[in-house]
């Protein structure tokens, strides 16, 4: 195992994408489990905080460190398996997905859970639960999470197996593998009824593995995941729409979002049933202009939309989306479709180009983005955006508006220009997050809640479900040493 304590070689774990900045004693590189037992057995001796750290591409400071030790997962680095027969695999926690993903596709199946940044480990997408593009059709990574080896605090080991530890009603048991029992009464705070991914899960007759899963590294030290794989499609057809028009971009997304979900209620894979449905601005396709000369200033609005088809299906489902994208007058002549493997990957290129764009801009000027990452249920989408980019536009600040409209979730990213505007910036992000908590929606759909977040879940769920939290963790955690100051502040931790 190897510990580093000079502040030249351990810079990187101070600061994530999001430029969240930290300090901390030592980084810990433990290569298995034996390491991470003696490593928390040194901190509790100690008392020393343990911040879990990823890949750093992380977005909300959790993986920064406030005092105390790193560990640092990247040592336990290795697909275990990937059993084609019965379409699972066995990962450790450092994997990198974008590896990960393409091992998974060279064994012809498919790995559904698709973030934006594929860089980031596994372990992270499950302390987060991680979505994406094609999370409109299947769902977030708590999906797909079948079993998951767990490291408490105290040197308990607990593995969860899907389905087969619920909860009697608001009570869960837990029993480590040395046959300790864990008792937990479980919060009754309602979730929003959108993509999620803020504070514990919880649930009525839930599923053990759900409370770890998106709990940020607070709760466990995930050491080994078992993830299900699904067969992998025959083809797909993939379009990108460019609009003139904002409102028939809008409304080409009701209805594919809605033919979409009734499609998918029905098992009809025969039809409409788009995996992914994405919305771009004016302001990002002039982010994108330079790179992609379909792109004229005309397009107030694009749309990336893919569906899985096979030979039967494909010339139907073509003639399907084009009749769409005739009803709501996209632009034919530049907008671009494919159904085929090479273009298929510039389009998911072109899909990940507007993120990677304004990280460019804001390292190049010096400023610093404010973007949201909230979901509100489908009746309230319209009005919420238009009030987004009211409020963005009356304070005279430049923005970019793209993101996961199949799922009512953009990302609303402001570049405030001086100290000035990013306090302006701030200050409407707040009023945002207020806004979405008032029409049912979520603060955090994605990117999870770490440290820049809290006092906004705190806004979300009110002190009472906070402390409900706080009193899972400590339960749990009984020494106080894992992910402090991420999901809620360490004063709800004191007794």
């Amino acid at each position: 195992m190897i510990i580093k304590k000079d502040k030249s070689e351990i810079q990187n774990f101070l600061v994530d994408a999001a430029n969240y900045k930290g300090d901390c004693e030592a980084v810990y590189f433990p290569e298995s489990e034996s390491d991470i037992l003696i490593i928390l057995a040194l901190a509790r001796n100690l008392k020393q905080r343990i911040t879990i750290a990823g890949n750093g591409t992380g977005l909300t400071g959790a993986r920064v460190p406030e005092g105390g030790i790193v560990i640092s997962m990247n040592k336990m680095n290795n697909i275990l398996e990937i059993n084609t027969a019965e379409k699972y695999a066995i990962v450790q926690p450092a994997v990198i997905l974008r590896e990960f993903q393409n091992e998974v596709t060279a064994n012809r199946l498919f790995y559904p859970p698709d973030p934006t940044e594929q860089d980031c480990f596994i372990g992270a997408s499950i302390a987060t639960n991680a979505s994406g593009a094609k999370s409109f059709k299947y769902g977030p990574t708590r999906n797909y999470v079948i079993e998951l080896r767990i490291i408490l605090s105290n040197g308990e080991v607990l593995n969860l197996k899907r389905g087969n530890n619920f909860a009697d009603g608001n009570l869960l048991n837990l029993i480590s593998e040395s046959g300790s029992q864990i008792e937990i009464s479980l919060p009754d705070y309602l979730m929003p009824n959108t993509k999620h991914s803020a504070g514990y899960f919880t649930k009525i007759n839930m599923d053990a593995i759900d409370l770890f899963i998106g709990s940020e590294g607070t709760l466990g030290i995930i050491t080994e995941a078992k993830l299900k794989l699904l067969e992998i499609p025959e083809n797909l057809i993939s379009g990108i729409l460019f609009f003139n028009n904002e409102a028939d971009a809008l409304d080409f997304v009701d209805d594919a979002r809605s033919q979409s979900i009734k499609h998918r209620m029905a098992k009809d894979e025969n039809n409409i049933n788009a995996r992914g449905i994405e919305f771009f601005d004016f302001y990002s396709l002039q982010f994108l202009k330079e790179d992609y000369p379909k792109i004229n200033d005309n397009h107030k609005a694009a749309i990336w939309f893919e569906q899985e088809i096979n030979s039967e299906s494909e010339e139907f489902l073509f003639d399907k989306w084009m009749s769409l994208v005739e009803k709501y007058n996209a632009d034919i002549d530049n907008s671009w479709f494919a159904m085929d493997k090479i273009e298929l990957e510039k389009f998911k290129n072109f899909r990940h180009a507007v993120s990677s764009k304004v990280s460019e801009f804001v390292a190049q000027k010096g400023v610093r983005k404010v973007g949201t990452d909230t979901a509100v249920p489908v009746e309230h989408f319209r009005d919420y955006y238009f009030e987004m980019k009211k409020d963005v536009a009356a304070n005279n600040l430049n923005y970019i508006c793209y993101g996961h409209i199949g799922d009512c979730h953009l990302h609303l990213n402001m570049l405030p220009q001086n100290a000035d505007e990013l306090i302006t910036a701030k200050s409407l992000y707040a009023r945002f997050c207020a806004r979405v908590v008032e029409l049912g929606g979520t603060i955090s759909a994605e990117h999870g809640v770490g440290k820049m977040k809290r006092d906004y879940l705190f806004n979300m769920y009110g002190k009472k479900n906070i402390l409900e939290m706080a009193r899972i963790k400590k339960i749990l955690d009984p020494n106080l040493l894992l992910g402090i100051g991420n999901i809620f502040d360490e004063k709800f931790l004191i007794n």
